[in-house]
C-alpha cells in the first residue's frame, strides 16, 4: 500500500500532542561499574585510500588522532590495487606490483609508503587490507581501471582486480615483501601493533572467486605474513551483513575452515586467525520526501555477527572487529542520486551513531564477545560539492556534525558505569520494530574518571521530522564532592552544527575565505553555555534542560 502522506502529517500532529507530555527522567549510578568504556568506536575506513596524502585527507586525519586518547586504527581498500595512484570514487591505486618482460616481479614502494607515513606520522595504527588483486596477478585481468559515478549500476565496480591470482605463489611472494618492507621501515615494535586482514566482503562480488579459492588466498596470505614477521596478527574475513544467509554461512564456514580445514598453503590442519571481522549495514528508504532510517536492521546484522563468533569454541573470544558499521552501504552514493542518504549532512547521522555504538555496546556484552573495533565506513572525499551527501565526515576540509560525535566519544575515556533512561530504546525494541512511533529513544551512556563523570544523552527517531525538543532530569549519584561544575557540549541545530551555518549563508557552492572560516568555526565542538556550578544534595546531583530531535548533548561534571 502506498505511503499516505496525509495520514502521515495527521499522525505527526498527534505525535506533537504527546510530545507536549514526554520527560526524560534519566540515572547514572557511579557506584555501579559495567567495565573500561569502549574504545571500539576508534577506528574509521574509506575506499579511496589515495585521498590520505591530499590535502584534506591530512588535515581530517590530524582531527582523528587529536580526538582519540588512544591510536586510532585506519582501514582503506584497494591497497594493492594497480594504477597510477589518480584517486576516483569507490577507486584507488597504488601499483606495488607489476611484472617486467620476463615475467618476474617489479616491487614499488613509493605510492603506499606515503599512505602509511601519513598515518603513522600521527600515531594512527593500520588495519592492512591486503588486496585488491594486481591486474599482472589477476586471473581475469580485463577490463581493469572502473570509471564509476553515482547513478551508474553498482556492479561496474567489479573489475580484474576482484579475482584470485593467476599464480598463488607470486601473491604470497608480494605479501611477504610488503610486510618484510614495512617491519625494515617502521620497526617491528611498531608494525606489531598493526593488524593485517584479506580482502573485503568475499561473501559478494567484491571476490570473483569460489569459497574455497578465498580460504586457499587467506591460507598463501597468513603463511606469508607470519613468515615475514611471525609475531604478525591476521583476520578476516570481513563478510558483509552476517544477518543474510549467504554471508552468515560463509562466516561460519570460515571459522570452521580455520579451525580444522586443510591448509592449501603448508598442508596442515586449520589456519591462523587473531581476530574476526565481519560487517553490518543499516537500510535507509526515502519516501514522500521523508528519510526513515532502519537501525534495526544494522543491530539485528550485528546481533547475528556476534552470536556466531560466541557459538564457535575456539574462536568465541577472539577480537571482534566490526569492519565497516554504516547506516547504509556506499559512501560514494550521494544524495543527489541516492536521497535515502540525505540524513548524512545534519544531525541525524550524528544522533544515530551515538544511539547505534550505544546499542552495539550492549550487545556486545549480552553476547559475551570481545568488541575490539566498530569502524565507520567514512572519511572524507577531495575537491567535491561542499555538502554533496557523501558519508563523510568533514566537507572540503570542514568537519560535519557527525565528526563531533566522535570528540564526545574521545572526552569519555575512562570507566562505564551503569545509567537508565525511562525513554530509552533498548536494542531488543530496536531489532523488533526500531523507533517508529510516538515516542523518540532518548538514550543515555555514561562513563567516569577519578574527578569527573561524563554523561552523553542523545534524542533519535527513524523518522527524519522536525519534532519539539524533550525535557530530561539527569540524576548523578553517589557524587563524593559537595559542589560540581557542569559543562554541557551539544550537537544540535544550533550547536557544532556547519551544515545548518551553511544553508543560513544561503548554501555557497563556493564559499569565500570568511565564510570557510565561519563554517570552521560553527564545526567546532564547544560547550553550548557558561559552566554551571550546582551543590550535590545527599551526594545527589540533578542536571535538567531539553534537548531537540535529532540531538546529541554530552555533559562534563567535574568534582
Amino acid at each position: 500500500m502506498r505511503f499516505n502522506f496525509l495520514l502521515f502529517l495527521l499522525a505527526c500532529s498527534s505525535v506533537y500532542a504527546q510530545q507536549q507530555n514526554l520527560k526524560a527522567d534519566i540515572t547514572v549510578d557511579l557506584s555501579s561499574e559495567i567495565g573500561s568504556f569502549s574504545r571500539a568506536w576508534a577506528w574509521f575506513g574509506y575506499d579511496e585510500p589515495n585521498y590520505t596524502y591530499m590535502k584534506d585527507g591530512k588535515k581530517l586525519l590530524s582531527d582523528l588522532a587529536a580526538l582519540s586518547p588512544v591510536p586510532v586504527y585506519v582501514r582503506t581498500h584497494n591497497l594493492l590495487t594497480s594504477g597510477d595512484g589518480t584517486p576516483a570514487l569507490k577507486w584507488g591505486s597504488t601499483n606495488v606490483y607489476s611484472e617486467d618482460a620476463n615475467g618476474n616481479p617489479v616491487y614499488n614502494w613509493q605510492i603506499i609508503d606515503r599512505i602509511f607515513d601519513t598515518w603513522i606520522e600521527r600515531g594512527m595504527k593500520p588495519l592492512v587490507e591486503l588486496g585488491f588483486m594486481p591486474e599482472a596477478l589477476s586471473s581475469k585481468p580485463q577490463p581493469y581501471r572502473h570509471f564509476w559515478k553515482p547513478g551508474d549500476p553498482y556492479d561496474d565496480i567489479y573489475t580484474g582486480w576482484s579475482f584470485p591470482p593467476e599464480d598463488y605463489g607470486k601473491w604470497a611472494a608480494l605479501i611477504y615483501n610488503l610486510v618484510t618492507h614495512f617491519v625494515e621501515k617502521y620497526g617491528e615494535a611498531e608494525a606489531g601493533t598493526w593488524l593485517w586482514e584479506l580482502w573485503n566482503e568475499p561473501d559478494i562480488k567484491y571476490w570473483g572467486g569460489t569459497f574455497d579459492e578465498y580460504c586457499k588466498l587467506y591460507d598463501y596470505t597468513a603463511d606469508a605474513v607470519k613468515r615475514a614477521f611471525p609475531s604478525a596478527r591476521i583476520g578476516g574475513p570481513h563478510t558483509t551483513n552476517p544477518g543474510s544467509r549467504n554471508a552468515g554461512q560463509f562466516l561460519e564456514k570460515f571459522l570452521n575452515h580455520c579451525d580444522t580445514g586443510i591448509n592449501y598453503a603448508t598442508g596442515g590442519r586449520g589456519a591462523p586467525l587473531d581476530f574476526v571481522a565481519f560487517h553490518a549495514k543499516g537500510a535507509p528508504v526515502f519516501r514522500d520526501g521523508v528519510v526513515r532510517m532502519n537501525m534495526g536492521v544494522q543491530l539485528r546484522n550485528v546481533s547475528r555477527g556476534f552470536e556466531i563468533v560466541a557459538s564457535h569454541p575456539r574462536f568465541s573470544m577472539l577480537p571482534v572487529i566490526i569492519g565497516e558499521c554504516d547506516p547504509e552501504g556506499c559512501a560514494a552514493c550521494g544524495m543527489d542520486v541516492y536521497p535515502q542518504n540525505g540524513y548524512r549532512n545534519g544531525t541525524m547521522y550524528s544522533v544515530y551513531t551515538a544511539s547505534s555504538f550505544a546499542k552495539i555496546f550492549d550487545l556486545a556484552i549480552h553476547h559475551n564477545v570481545n568488541l575490539t573495533g566498530i569502524v565507520s565506513w567514512s572519511f572524507e572525499f577531495e575537491d567535491q560539492p561542499w555538502f554533496h551527501g557523501f558519508r563523510d565526515l568533514s566537507t572540503n576540509g570542514v568537519g560535519k556534525p557527525v565528526l563531533n560525535v566522535f570528540r564526545m566519544f574521545g572526552m569519555m575515556d575512562g570507566t562505564r558505569v551503569a545509567a537508565h533512561s525511562n525513554l530509552g530504546s533498548g536494542y531488543e525494541s530496536i531489532i523488533e520494530s526500531g523507533v517508529r512511533g510516538d515516542v523518540p529513544d532518548i538514550g543515555v551512556l555514561a562513563s567516569k574518571r577519578e574527578k569527573s563523570a561524563f554523561v552523553m544523552i542523545w534524542n533519535y527517531h527513524d523518522d527524519d521530522v522536525k519534532a519539539p525538543g524533550t525535557p530530561f532530569e539527569i540524576l548523578i549519584k553517589p557524587v563524593p564532592s559537595a559542589k560540581v561544575t557542569v559543562r554541557e557540549y551539544r550537537i544540535d541545530s544550533e550547536h557544532g552544527n556547519s551544515f545548518e551555518a551553511w544553508k543560513k549563508m544561503g548554501s555557497p557552492p563556493d564559499p569565500s575565505p570568511r565564510q570557510i572560516r565561519m563554517l570552521e568555526e560553527a564545526a567546532t565542538l564547544k560547550p553550548a553555555a557558561k559552566p554551571q556550578k550546582l551543590k550535590a544534595e545527599s551526594g545527589k546531583v540533578l542536571v535538567s534542560g531539553s534537548i531537540q530531535r535529532q540531538g546529541v548533548s554530552l555533559f562534563e561534571i567535574k568534582w
